[in-house]
């Protein structure tokens, strides 16, 4: 089995897309990450776990000191996700460019799971000719591995 015959459509963003937008798409659709692409292609830029937005409702001060997660309010804790208010995709991704977990569309499904073990992410973007051709999850990749 080849990338192409696994992987599937999945939800896109775009690096200068509202974060706000990107925390509902994940939270609506129960999605482990997105795929970044730039505003002018469909060519993958950069996987967005859904681990890393949530580092960014994480005040900096409880990052700093996990001890203090207990005693930010309720209502402290209700307003977090409005510190994504104004930024966007560009803003979440780390300022060190990182390897995109990326798959060629021939590519088997043990070399997928290479790279997502190496780059440790929830997926791999699926590109064929240059253009992404879809998405293969964590869970998807697992499931075609125990009908092997």
């Amino acid at each position: 089995m080849r990338a192409e015959d696994l992987d599937e459509k999945f939800p896109v963003v775009k690096i200068d897309s509202a974060a706000l937008d990107a925390v509902r798409l994940l939270a609506e659709h129960r999605l482990n990450g997105l795929v970044v692409v730039t505003d002018t292609s469909e060519t993958p830029f950069a996987v967005l776990p859904a681990s890393q937005v949530v580092r960014f409702i994480v005040p900096g001060y409880v990052q700093d000191d996990p001890g203090l997660a207990s005693v930010v309010t309720e209502s402290m804790a209700d307003h977090a996700a409005e510190k994504l208010s104004g930024k966007t995709i560009r803003d979440m991704l780390p300022k060190q460019r990182q390897h995109i977990p990326v798959a060629d569309a021939d590519d088997t499904i043990i070399e997928v799971a290479e790279v997502m073990a190496r780059l440790r992410s929830p997926l791999v973007a699926v590109v064929k000719d240059g253009k992404l051709h879809g998405v293969i999850t964590a869970s998807r990749l697992l499931a075609a591995a125990l009908k092997e």
